[in-house]
């Protein structure tokens, strides 16, 4: 049975552990208010852009810009983006379980995969089981810009345009809020034109200038750019989320171990001065009886 001392020093060790753990959930929540102010400013353009040339591609030839075509998928690219650390509950391993489905079915189709991971844990989780990796992004959260995408994306672009790679695909967590982060798989390359709705309006008629093709040119590589620094925005502000909220957890737990803990304590206190009292109340009849004898 644990003696007093056992049970002191784990209170006290689980003490420890809630004020690590409250401060990262504070950490975490200034963290995430600045990532989330970052995602709601990038959503607009990343959608905006997106809508100016699906107006623009539904009105000409899909075969006139390489980025539009479709041809058969032989050789895909893979981003896979995790974080650096963990301590944020299930936000790493989703991620790493959809890769898992992700590879064993291209595998099944006979799908060559080239692979770009951005994050630690996708880096570990890749090289541990000996699958080569094209590109490493690793620690850039801390310091995320827009130049980090550029080079991701830039590298998918000429490899789609150089035939290198049939298709692409986004693997990452998408934030919803700050409980809420949801392992999407995105279709980045080749980019397909959204369509109109039929209960929409008619898209907008743009006019362009100088002309069409010299615009569709440069916005195509810029989209794909675009829609990776979007989704490491996403991931960066889903991971903070998800810490939060597992930090808040834990700190529960904690709060809750200690009362557990203080009421062993109280009780096992209980019973060695209850014990005492006995002992006392025992030597002192004990005695007393041979003092009358």
């Amino acid at each position: 049975m644990a003696t007093l001392r056992d049970i002191r020093r784990r209170i006290n060790s689980v003490k420890s552990t809630q004020q690590i753990t409250k401060a990262m959930k504070m950490v975490a929540a200034a963290k995430l208010r600045r990532a989330q102010q970052r995602i709601t400013e990038a959503r607009p353009y990343a959608r905006k852009l997106q809508e100016v040339i699906g107006s623009l591609a539904l009105r000409t030839d899909p075969e006139q810009h390489p980025l539009l075509m479709r041809p058969e998928a032989g050789h895909k690219g893979l981003v896979i983006i995790t974080a650096d650390k963990g301590l944020c509950g299930a936000f790493n391993a989703n991620i790493l379980r959809k890769t898992s489905e992700y590879l064993r079915q291209a595998g099944d189709a006979e799908v060559q995969i080239t692979i770009l991971v951005v994050g630690r844990k996708a880096r570990d989780f890749l090289r541990r089981r000996h699958i080569e990796r094209e590109g490493e992004w690793v620690n850039i959260f801390d310091q995320l810009a827009y130049e980090h995408a550029a080079e991701i994306g830039t590298r998918l672009a000429k490899g789609y345009m150089d035939g290198e790679l049939d298709e692409a695909d986004l693997l990452y967590n998408e934030f919803k809020s700050a409980g809420v982060q949801r392992p999407v798989t995105e279709r980045l390359l080749p980019i397909v034109p959204q369509a109109v709705e039929a209960d929409e309006l008619q898209p907008i008629e743009y006019i362009f200038e100088p002309s069409a093709e010299v615009i569709l040119d440069d916005l195509l590589p810029r989209h794909v750019k675009i829609q990776v620094y979007r989704a490491l925005l996403e991931s960066a502000a889903a991971e903070q989320g998800a810490r939060m909220t597992a930090m808040e957890a834990a700190t529960k737990s904690a709060a809750d171990m200690i009362e557990r803990l203080t009421l062993v304590y109280n009780k096992a206190r209980q019973e060695r001065i209850t014990k005492e009292l006995m002992d006392i109340v025992g030597g002192a009849e004990a005695l007393r009886k041979a003092g009358t004898a």
